[in-house]
């Protein structure tokens, strides 16, 4: 194509006359002003700048005429593949827009914000195309500065946990295997309180050299103040030999050494765990387990460890799911009264059946619920439905309480008074057809915490009542029988299941027995398996029985079937 020589100036839009023209070159007086602007044929040659562009570039009218857009870029590859990127756009009648590192003619860097609009005739061909670009270097040197600032430990020089986690990703999207070692520095505080803050910054200086020198090859990173990580594809037997490293490398600080000595942890992808999530799940179980048993030691878990781990991991991702689209379910296990034989009141249990994990048992899912505070949520879910139930038995004659089981947590909440007055009011629940079963892990928290107190008096205050549950498996004080409201008290199964034939559990029951009266509590025996236990449970003076020998746990469907026989 022959190259014609014209400025900006004298361009003509590709539209008819019309007296829309005046406002066209409005704008490109705007343009010309406002940002740096070109035109360059179809095979990306320049043929027209303005005044800003000519600035910027460095580049003079006569010298930057014919220059593709190829000499415009650093020459580098990156940039040779991002201006045919540009092209290819173009040519296919495409608007480009992006952000493009440019150079000037004497070689300086600078960054821009493109748009290329091309112009094509009525066969759809390239004609020419106009480039017009907003400068943006301090904006990227900014973003350049905060990406190191997130990729790096300023103090040591390490990757960022950010940036570890960035490239632990990459390697297990491109299958790479690896090893992830999770090091502390034994006794770091004890160590920090003896030095002073130029002594700690010396130490953590050469802890990051020693631990450069003996992983040559790998990724390192600082997580915490005392924590770091190695991403290596090293051996097992190697990365623990750096303990002995250590030792035969001490630090010296104002010519004293110090011998250091790290817990450590060693997650292998993909033999250990396949996803970044239970890698560093894994890594931390691990190291909590080597810290117990005092340090000094880099371990991994065993194989067993590894598959638990990946299925709580699993349940917690899943209970998130399940919370949200409330798959959960409540079951309810019946409590009859030792005299009337009659059912008092029902125990709201909650059950899981996953489509992705199968059955959840309550011992698997109530740990791991209170360890990530999902108990709360369980907890509003079951006591939703539980009030539902009681109001709708309520409504129907049914002269039956509802216990639910309520955490500690729950209760740190100030507004829980209010939280529960405002769904019994909702679901149209009378309060005294809710009871709140309670541990004595809580029960000892309470005694300890005047609001939660003062909570547990308002409700009952209110009608609300409170179990005592697991009574005899906690703690020895028994002051909170006194200061909190509680109004029974269930006998773990534990002594249930050991009363047949020991004189000594069947003496401890009683005594249990005995202590409730005493205070004008009731007594409820959990767990009952057999007539047997349920006879000697009647004598020795229980108000209430309950375990799997008189009922099941029953599904909301089955309860009007089982009250209808009672």
């Amino acid at each position: 194509m022959a190259q014609t020589n014209y400025t900006v100036e004298n361009l003509e839009p590709t539209l008819p006359l019309h007296p829309i023209m005046d406002e066209w070159e409005q704008v490109q007086t705007g343009l010309k002003q406002g940002f740096m602007f070109y035109v360059m044929d179809d095979n990306g040659m320049i043929l027209s700048t303005n005044q800003k562009f000519l600035e910027r570039s460095e580049w003079t009218p006569k010298r930057v005429l014919g220059k593709s857009l190829w000499q415009l870029l650093p020459d580098e590859e990156p940039s040779r593949q991002k201006a045919h990127q540009i092209m290819m756009h173009l040519e296919r009648g495409q608007v480009w827009q992006g952000s493009l590192e440019k150079c000037t003619k004497s070689g300086g860097s600078y960054w821009v914000q493109l748009l290329a609009v091309p112009v094509v005739d009525e066969n759809k061909h390239l004609v020419h195309c106009y480039f017009i670009e907003e400068e943006i270097t301090d904006k990227k040197m900014m973003q350049s500065k905060l990406e190191e600032a997130a990729y790096t430990d300023i103090e040591t020089g390490l990757l960022s946990r950010y940036r570890m986690e960035e490239l632990m990703k990459e390697h297990i999207t491109r299958r790479i295997e690896f090893t992830y070692v999770l090091l502390s520095i034994d006794k770091f505080y004890t160590l920090k309180e003896l030095m002073n803050e130029q002594h700690e910054e010396t130490l953590l200086h050469e802890f990051t050299n020693l631990l450069k020198k003996y992983f040559p090859d790998s990724i390192i990173g600082r997580l915490g103040r005392n924590e770091f990580a190695v991403l290596t594809p090293l051996s097992d037997w190697y990365i623990q030999g750096f303990s002995d490293f250590l030792k035969s490398n001490p630090i010296y600080i104002e010519r004293k050494a110090v011998a250091l000595t790290v817990s450590g942890s060693m997650t292998r992808y993909p033999d250990d765990q396949k996803t970044i999530h239970h890698i560093i799940e894994a890594a931390h179980n691990s190291l909590q387990r080597v810290r117990q048993q005092g340090g000094n030691l880099i371990t991994t878990l065993p194989k067993d460890a590894h598959s638990k781990l990946s299925r709580r991991v699993e349940i917690e991702k899943e209970l998130l799911v399940a919370l949200d689209q409330q798959n959960l379910e409540v079951v309810y296990l019946p409590i009859f009264d030792s005299a009337s034989k009659q059912v008092s009141c029902f125990e709201a249990l909650v059950r899981w059946e996953s489509d992705v994990l199968g059955s959840v048992s309550p011992e698997e899912l109530i740990p791991i619920a209170e360890q990530t505070g999902l108990i709360n949520d369980i907890g509003a879910f079951v006591l939703e439905k539980s009030c539902l139930q009681a109001a709708e038995w309520h409504q129907k004659g049914y002269d039956i309480k509802v216990n639910v089981n309520l955490s500690v947590r729950e209760f740190h909440d100030k507004n829980m008074v209010r939280v529960i007055m405002q769904l019994l009011k909702q679901t149209g629940c009378p309060a005294n057809r809710l009871q709140i079963e309670i541990t004595e892990k809580f029960a000892l928290e309470a005694e300890a915490e005047k609001r939660i107190i003062e909570q547990m008096h308002a409700l009952q205050r209110e009608g609300v009542r409170f179990v005592l549950d697991d009574f005899g498996t906690g703690y020895a004080s028994l002051r909170y029988l006194q200061i909190l409201p509680i109004e029974s008290l269930k006998i773990d199964r534990s002594f249930i299941q050991m009363m047949s034939g020991n004189d000594k559990v069947l003496r401890l029951i009683k005594g249990m027995v005995s202590l409730g009266h005493s205070l004008q509590i009731k007594v409820i025996a959990e767990g009952i398996e057999s007539e047997q236990q349920a006879k000697q449970l009647q004598t020795i003076g229980c108000d209430g029985l309950q375990g799997f020998h008189m009922s099941m746990p029953l599904k909301k469907g089955e309860l009007e079937r089982f009250l209808a026989h009672e």
